[in-house]
């Protein structure tokens, strides 16, 4: 069995947020509309079922890690690629050559309190994380070990289920 690995994925909470996912049914979803190649790169290739996912709120007035979640689905071909209803439609994409991946993951646990860009900037292990890198607007980004364990210890929460 190959190592657990962990990851941050960015979501507006007001597309989707860590609550949506909480409230889906067996509170698991479909990481769906990535369209980056590099994230979908790791959604494809990296992310394998039993990761940890740090659920990051993005694009709001304070941007912060809100929860974490567990990957439940390795990458399979994005189906809201195909649909041309879908705001995420690429009419490059087919059911031969999909382009786009995602992976479903699974509601586990929220934070005490959000982790908000400033209160990782203040940790001497977190302020070293991809999401705080200037640049950096990937949705789906690959976090350390011992970033993970920091955020659980600061966010309250233990990892024997995360």
């Amino acid at each position: 069995m190959p190592p657990r690995r962990y990851w941050l994925m960015k979501s507006e909470p007001e597309c989707f947020s860590f609550a949506d996912l909480k409230n889906r049914p067996d509170g698991t979803e479909h990481w769906d509309g990535v369209r980056n190649y590099q994230a979908r790169n790791l959604l494809r290739d990296e992310i394998k079922v039993g990761d940890g996912v740090l659920f990051y709120h993005s694009n709001i007035k304070e941007p912060a890690i809100v929860g974490v979640a567990r990957v439940v689905r390795e990458g399979y071909p994005d189906h809201t690629a195909l649909d041309p209803c879908s705001d995420h439609f690429d009419p490059r994409a087919s059911e031969k050559n999909p382009i786009w991946f995602m992976v479903d993951v699974h509601y586990v646990a929220p934070l005490a309190h959000p982790l908000t860009r400033t209160d990782l900037r203040a940790h001497p292990v977190l302020r070293g994380m991809d999401v705080l890198k200037k640049g950096n607007r990937l949705s789906v980004q690959p976090v350390r070990a011992n970033e993970w364990q920091a955020v659980l210890k600061i966010g309250e929460l233990v990892d024997s289920e995360c």
